[in-house]
């Protein structure tokens, strides 16, 4: 496994006849499927433009956006389509 792509090998590298795992939540121990993403940034680190995303499950989408605001972390939540997680990949 290639820890730098642990969201899977996507297209190019999936093996034949098997499908794409679906996208889930970024919650620890969470497998459920996502629903959300989560933007944010971290400014002592990251250019003001720059969103990192975490994905949530509907159950965890309020805790993670505590966790990025207590942070002075998060930016915005906006909804999370599988659609989105193959232009993300080809990108």
């Amino acid at each position: 496994m290639n820890i730098f792509n642990l969201g899977g090998q996507g297209a190019a590298g999936q093996e034949p006849g098997r499908d794409a795992a679906p996208a889930v939540c970024s919650r620890k121990g969470c497998r459920s499927v996502a629903e959300w993403q989560l933007l944010w940034n971290n400014p002592r680190i990251h250019t003001p433009e720059r969103r990192k995303v975490w994905l949530s499950c509907g159950d965890h989408r309020e805790w993670l956006e505590d966790y990025l605001s207590t942070r002075g972390l998060w930016k915005e939540t906006l909804p999370f389509t599988a659609s989105e997680a193959a232009t993300n990949e080809a990108g």
